[in-house]
């Protein structure tokens, strides 16, 4: 027997949901010297327009070509690229590990703006990793213990006591001497293309690009 038809009140309706992009603009004369230059004058205008600016999409593929997408937050941005920090052992983790190559995205949309990362992820050292982990609050250093990301979990419950768990076998340790989980770590993503998009209207987009030439950088305007 076929399904009913769905109620259109259960329909969406998408087709004449927009809003005009018309806060500012984008020109070439605004470019910094180099795409991380730029990326920090673009972050001090929105780190407090938006919630959570520095939470950023990571895409990597499978070794069967299937993407995946998921936030990740920005925690270092240095003259290498963008660092950010998680299980290794992860789908994500598993996927860089086979190819390194991945995208970045920051949707900033309070400002019409959105940036676009495509690069290397490289493994931090052990030493770097264990300097991040000992500033992180108690919570998220016993929650990289008690979860092993991206595996099935028989329910809530489980991951209750794993947290329990480990609270009880660190209570005695202090925050900054807690241990680092062998499978957590970090990556740095070194970008060999930079995207800068700025919301216009009629959708006539500012999009103007980075891109790596050896030690240097070239840009060009990309049409909307």
């Amino acid at each position: 027997m076929a399904d009913p038809a769905p109620d259109a009140r259960d329909e969406l309706d998408l087709r004449g949901l927009r809003r005009e992009y018309a806060a500012a603009g984008l020109a070439e004369d605004d470019l910094a010297p180099d795409p991380l230059t730029m990326f920090r004058r673009w972050f001090a205008e929105v780190e407090d327009a938006v919630h959570e600016p520095n939470a950023m999409v990571l895409s990597t593929v499978s070794t069967e070509g299937r993407p995946a997408s998921r936030m990740v937050l920005l925690k270092e941005l240095d003259e290498r690229g963008f660092v950010f920090f998680t299980n290794t052992a992860s789908r994500k983790g598993v996927e860089l590990a086979a190819d390194p190559l991945c995208a970045l995205l920051f949707p900033w949309h309070p400002l019409e703006r959105q940036v676009r990362v495509d690069g290397v992820a490289e493994p931090l050292s052990r030493e770097a990793v264990a300097d991040y982990f000992a500033v992180r609050p108690r919570g998220s250093q016993l929650g990289a213990w008690a979860s092993h990301q991206s595996r099935p979990v028989a329910g809530r419950e489980e991951l209750a006591a794993a947290y329990d768990e480990v609270e009880r076998r660190f209570a005695d340790v202090p925050d900054a001497d807690l241990p680092v989980p062998e499978e957590w770590g970090g990556y740095v993503v070194r970008p060999e293309a930079v995207e800068f998009w700025q919301g216009r209207p009629g959708r006539m987009h500012d999009r103007l690009l980075y891109t790596r030439s050896g030690d240097g950088w070239t840009t060009q305007r990309l049409a909307p």
